[in-house]
């Protein structure tokens, strides 16, 4: 069965290079432009794996993931496995990234390989 991922970054040229890479590898991809889309799509379907930008505009990736996990706690559905990435994290953010224990955190320019193999840890 395919997997499903959900991609979250405000930075459209890394959706679409996200979207590219994990299509080519059999996953299939929704994109998010903020936390909010993410929320939106998280209701509307399941997916197998979250991979988000840590810093966002409005709500940042901690955030997303927190409301996200929120959501999914209130309606008994599975948790989802997250990734984080990031340019650049401030401290406290990334210590709060940290402090959620997500699958894996990823420093861009990320490894191509170093993301495929986090992507195929978390999913299988």
């Amino acid at each position: 069965m395919e997997k499903s991922i959900l991609v979250v970054d405000d930075e459209k040229l890394v959706l679409m290079t996200l979207k590219r890479l994990l299509t080519r590898e059999g996953y299939k991809v929704t994109i998010a432009l903020n936390g909010a889309k993410a929320l939106n799509h998280i209701q509307q379907a399941d997916f197998d794996l979250i991979v988000s930008d840590i810093k966002m505009p409005g709500m940042n990736g901690v955030e997303t993931v927190k409301e996200i996990r929120r959501y999914l706690m209130q309606n008994n559905r599975e948790p989802i496995p997250e990734i984080f990435i990031t340019a650049y994290a401030h401290e406290d953010i990334y210590q709060q990234a940290l402090a959620l224990n997500a699958a894996a955190y990823l420093e861009k320019p990320f490894d191509v390989k170093g993301l495929l193999q986090a992507t195929e840890k978390c999913i299988q």
